[in-house]
């Protein structure tokens, strides 16, 4: 009597074990989308942000890199610190593609401001 009871527990552990993995098995997390998801679509409005922008502020050099002071405080890093080099301390014009994230311009071109 116990061996019976005992092969039925067992195989009742055993079924349900099985329909848990078929469950997870067939769950949408686990099958690759068929048209694209929120996530996906909005990942082309950042690349968009990558359009050229114009900053205004003033050249400031912080140990071996050059960053952009805007008047409102905020401070930018600036990746080409050749073209940076000779406006250091005037205020100039940044035409660039700001990452956001690393507070960082890709720097195009950069002219002093106008009066």
């Amino acid at each position: 009597m116990r061996s019976i009871k005992r092969l039925t527990f067992l195989g009742s552990s055993v079924c349900l074990l099985a329909l848990a993995g078929a469950a997870a098995w067939a769950s949408p997390a686990n099958q690759a989308p068929a048209t694209p998801t929120a996530t996906q679509t909005q990942e082309q409005p950042q690349q968009d942000q990558s359009k050229k922008v114009t900053f205004t502020g003033t050249i400031v050099k912080e140990g071996d890199q050059f960053d952009l002071r805007e008047a409102s405080g905020r401070v930018f890093r600036l990746d080409n610190s050749e073209l940076a080099q000779p406006f250091e301390g005037k205020q100039v014009k940044v035409t660039g593609q700001l990452d956001e994230q690393a507070k960082l311009i890709h720097v195009d071109n950069i002219e002093a401001a106008s009066a």
